[in-house]
């Protein structure tokens, strides 16, 4: 029998759902949502079609003690919603530096949540960082509206790869200092 591996970092609760952990539970949500092309071609780092194993490998990640990144699940369940709609994590780049990336799942796209889910976190500040750094394609200006609409001010034009697209995107990048 497996166990979820029991992960030192807080639930973040607002009013539609909770930032909490990554568990194993959410494997095949992840892959159905993740999975969806789409959603993998606004990340750098989701390959499509997921390869087998992918999903699993990211929860253990997620999970192993000596981790660079958080994740967090946006999980509606406690407000009848669904109990995987999205992923979020920060990960540490510097002392007191972090880079934040989100993605929701197409169903929940228009609703607010990864704006939600950003500032949530930048509230929260769980890693008590003093700057937070994001990039997003260029070509996907509502995860830039989220941005921006979260206190991010722009820094300027550069390029990432895409898994997903298998090429070099041009991305903005931002960034927001906490006090």
């Amino acid at each position: 029998m497996k166990h979820d591996t029991i992960v030192t970092q807080p639930v973040i609760e607002t009013d539609r759902f909770a930032l909490r952990p990554v568990r194993r539970s959410d494997e095949g949500l992840i892959a159905l949502y993740a999975g969806d092309e789409e959603v993998a071609r606004n990340t750098s780092s989701i390959p499509h079609p997921l390869p087998p194993g992918s999903v699993e490998a990211f929860i253990q990640r997620a999970q192993s003690e000596d981790r660079i990144e958080d994740v967090w699940v946006m999980d509606g369940s406690a407000a009848n919603g669904a109990e995987v709609m999205g992923v979020i994590s920060l990960k540490r780049v510097d002392t007191g530096k972090a880079e934040i990336g989100y993605w929701v799942a197409s169903a929940f796209w228009n609703t607010g949540l990864a704006s939600e889910a950003v500032a949530a976190l930048i509230k929260a500040n769980p890693l008590e960082l003093d700057t937070i750094y994001a990039t997003v394609f260029q070509d996907n200006p509502a995860s830039a509206r989220v941005l921006t609409n979260t206190g991010f001010q722009y820094l300027g034009d550069a390029e990432t790869f895409s898994i997903a697209r298998d090429a070099t995107v041009p991305t903005w990048t931002y960034s927001l200092k906490l006090d």
